[in-house]
């Protein structure tokens, strides 16, 4: 396998949701970071531009929660479409008013909740998927699906936007191991190597990536990734800083996980050195890492 230290670094941005509430934009449940899109899209704006001031190379439409379990299906019907688009728009304008290089990546969030694996379902799936590619694409350079708790979904939207013709980064998310000793599992229960092998058939798959997890568990899942990927696929990891969650009960929509009040930059970037050494050369942040995290990322893991 070429070592992680071979390929370049990307820089992705980090949590948007959080970083809107820290803003002061609008924001509250069950809709999410959907909120701003709705009544402050200019936040939206300025969450982008304060990642890309950090140093993010690689920028993440504000789509995830776009989808009838945040923002129900009668606004989903008459606003999604809509929504959806502009959330391309602004990310575009921000990538293309930077002063360095920056890509777009077209979220595809869990198109029935996060952490639910079991609420998939294949026969509703493409009334929320093709909304969600058809808005996008005129805008985005890549897709990245995020917090992918299955392979049947995984296989589901990969299936889907290897149409577009555009390169999918896959983004699984990973169960919270009470043992770290135990094998590393996506959050259906099934094995990250499981996980992986079913990416891989599609050409259009450029990266594999781990996210919305907690960051012990990214290194296990890095090292098992790079033992299977061929050369030409690129690894990475985007982790929250969520409490521990050892059940499956959480509530997507329905609470706010608290975070982990000791979990600094200097903190966020030591564990980000370990993803880098086994084998991840795109590095960002999910739920909770803010602009400071992806500055310190930038300045020290470069």
């Amino acid at each position: 396998m070429i070592h992680a230290n071979e390929k370049p670094l990307m820089i992705m941005d980090g949590g948007m949701g959080r970083e809107l509430e820290r803003m002061g934009a609008p924001f509250k449940q069950p809709e999410w970071s959907a909120l701003a899109l709705m009544d402050a899209p200019e936040a939206v704006r300025a969450a982008h531009d304060n990642f890309i001031e950090a140093g993010a190379e690689v920028i993440i439409t504000n789509s995830y929660a776009v989808v009838p379990f945040h923002i129900g299906q009668e606004r989903f019907d008459t606003r999604g479409r809509e929504l959806i688009a502009l959330s391309g728009k602004l990310a575009r304008e921000a990538a293309d008013n930077a002063e360095h290089n920056v890509l777009v990546a077209g979220s595809i969030p869990p198109l029935f909740g996060s952490y639910l694996p079991k609420a998939f379902d294949p026969d509703k799936a493409d009334d929320i998927l093709i909304p969600l590619i058809e808005e996008q694409d005129p805008f985005i350079d890549v897709w990245v699906m995020e917090t992918v708790s299955s392979i049947k979904e995984a296989k589901f939207v990969c299936d889907a936007l290897s149409k577009t013709g555009k390169p999918i980064w896959v983004g699984y998310t990973l169960t919270d191991r009470d043992d770290y000793n135990r094998p590393s599992t996506i959050r259906s229960g099934e094995a990250v190597e499981q996980a992986i092998q079913a990416a891989l058939p599609y050409d259009s798959v450029e990266a594999i990536l781990f996210n919305c997890s907690q960051p012990e568990e990214m290194e296990d899942a890095i090292t098992a990734a790079a033992s299977i990927v061929p050369k030409n696929i690129v690894l990475g990891a985007y982790s929250n800083k969520f409490d521990k969650k050892l059940d499956d009960n959480h509530e997507a929509n329905g609470e706010y996980t608290a975070f982990r009040n000791e979990f600094t930059p200097h903190i966020y970037y030591e564990f980000a050195q370990k993803w880098r050494a086994a084998g991840a050369s795109i590095i960002g942040g999910c739920c909770g890492i803010g602009p400071e995290y992806i500055a310190y990322l930038k300045e020290h893991l470069s």
